[in-house]
């Protein structure tokens, strides 16, 4: 189809089933380029044995890890041009609420967290009875991140994490509102067992590896044609 682009996006999901979904962002401008990096871990340290030490350097108790980094870009130009309804949240927020969006996928849901905490604080407090100016040690309670995909065409749907987010707001409107804004976003993809109780995010991961797999069986069957050129008998 003439004209047809995919779009790469970030999508917020809960649960064992993929909807509804609490947030999504679509990325306005698809990054021009997607640094990858792929970190082997170290093989396990030499066994000692009654005759030798014994290393088994293709061994490993865990697989390497995947971790990218993307820019993205967003601009209220192109909404402020199409007029009516689309047109009057960029007029009021600038970009703002994609902004937000994606801020929003790093912190945890929900304010009652920090409440939970400080009542935590109170009753430890209140237990304490003021005997002993040393007050134990409380454990701090975990807090659940927001379960990400990232979408990156037919072939990439992966769970991610997102590491680090750098936001530079570039032009305002007179209300101070961004409505020009470039964000670097570090993701890794996480490794999870089909044990997991992440079930869209195991799911996700297993198809992009069964593409990924698929494409390197095309490339064999290429490489197959090109194999007289480099084995010499």
């Amino acid at each position: 189809m003439s004209g047809f682009l995919l779009r790469g996006a970030l999508v917020e999901y809960s649960g064992e089933f993929l909807g509804p979904i609490p947030n999504l962002v679509v990325f306005q401008f698809n990054p021009e380029q997607l640094a990858r990096t792929i970190t082997i871990p170290t093989p396990p340290e030499p066994v000692a044995t009654n005759q030798a030490r014994q290393s088994e350097p293709h061994a490993t108790s865990t697989p390497p890890t995947e971790s990218f980094t993307v820019t993205a870009k967003f601009s209220a130009a192109d909404d402020l041009g199409k007029g009516g309804a689309v047109s009057a949240i960029p007029r009021v927020f600038g970009i703002g609420p994609q902004i937000a969006a994606l801020e929003k996928m790093v912190y945890p849901a929900g304010p009652l967290s920090g409440l939970l905490g400080q009542a935590i604080d109170v009753i430890g407090d209140a237990l304490g009875m003021g005997g002993d100016d040393k007050k134990p040690e409380r454990a701090i309670p975990r807090q659940s991140l927001p379960r990400i995909l990232f979408i990156w065409g037919y072939t990439r749907v992966l769970p991610v994490r997102i590491k680090s987010m750098t936001i530079t707001e570039q032009k305002f409107d007179a209300f101070l509102n961004p409505v020009q804004v470039e964000v670097q976003i570090g993701l890794e993809v996480l490794s999870l067992a089909k044990t997991s109780s992440d079930k869209i995010g195991y799911g996700a991961l297993t198809y992009s590896r069964g593409a990924k797999d698929a494409q390197a069986i095309l490339n064999l069957a290429k490489a197959v044609e090109l194999a007289a050129d480099i084995i010499p008998f």
